[in-house]
């Protein structure tokens, strides 16, 4: 069962190398995901899961172990998904995750579990294709929330990416009212306004996050978790939000 829950933005531009100069500008958010992931070291798990976007409509696992990179923003930083290394024989992974390495998403996730509290617990990925439909995310979730062990999850993703002019998405005037009551669903652990989110309007505001919250609203049924809202900002006209549920 799902025991505890961390939601986090995945710029690249949490890790300081990334953002060089501008790395003070995201401290606050940095600071906030590292106090959401002392919530899952406190529930002391079972199993952590990673959760994120990726750039695919269905869904792929990634075993841990599993590296990552950040050199295609220009630095020479590379992670692992967890402590172990992957193993391609295990059951339900996908086997050319080590090959393909993590998306993004995971990799941001990677590198905040590499420099913040952490349960010290076998870790997996799954990175959801942010066209994949709010049933089969919810379904999808309750499937992670195995009732014989104690999961987190570690949800990765951001809100609208058009929050101002000079945002990736330019103005959208829609996107500041979906942030907002996507904020208002994780800071309460609203799960049935999660999964009500319409994935056609994410789709266009740029919201990638829109499918890894269904799966946490899928894993959180028939659970009484309690959300606080820990950041709420759109630096760069895209929202990122930091969450945790226990």
């Amino acid at each position: 069962m799902l025991v505890a829950a961390a939601v986090c933005p995945c710029p690249p531009l949490l890790v300081p190398e990334v953002a060089a100069g501008a790395a003070p500008e995201l401290d606050a958010a940095r600071a906030a995901c590292a106090d959401a992931l002392g919530v899952l070291a406190a529930a002391r798990p079972d199993r952590l899961l990673v959760v994120g976007p990726a750039d695919e409509t269905g869904q792929g696992r990634y075993a841990e172990g599993t590296p990552g990179s950040f050199r295609g923003f220009g630095v020479d930083v590379d992670v692992r998904l967890g402590r172990g290394r992957p193993d391609p024989t295990a059951p339900d992974l996908d086997p050319t995750a080590p090959e393909r390495g993590l998306p993004p998403s995971l990799a941001v996730a990677a590198w905040l579990l590499a420099h913040t509290d952490r349960p010290d617990v076998p870790v997996e990925g799954l990175g959801v294709g942010g066209l994949l439909e709010a049933e089969h995310c919810v379904r999808a979730g309750q499937e992670l929330a195995a009732p014989d062990q104690r999961v987190a999850l570690l949800v990765m993703g951001d809100a609208s990416a058009c929050r101002t002019l000079k945002a990736p998405g330019y103005l959208d005037e829609r996107a500041a009212g979906f942030d907002a009551e996507v904020a208002r669903a994780l800071g309460s652990a609203d799960v049935p306004a999660l999964k009500a989110l319409d994935s056609a309007l994410a789709h266009e505001l740029k919201a990638s996050g829109r499918a890894p919250w269904q799966i946490l609203a899928g894993a959180a049924e028939h659970t009484a978790l309690s959300g606080s809202l820990l950041y709420d900002e759109a630096p760069y006209g895209v929202g990122y939000l930091v969450a945790a549920w226990s």
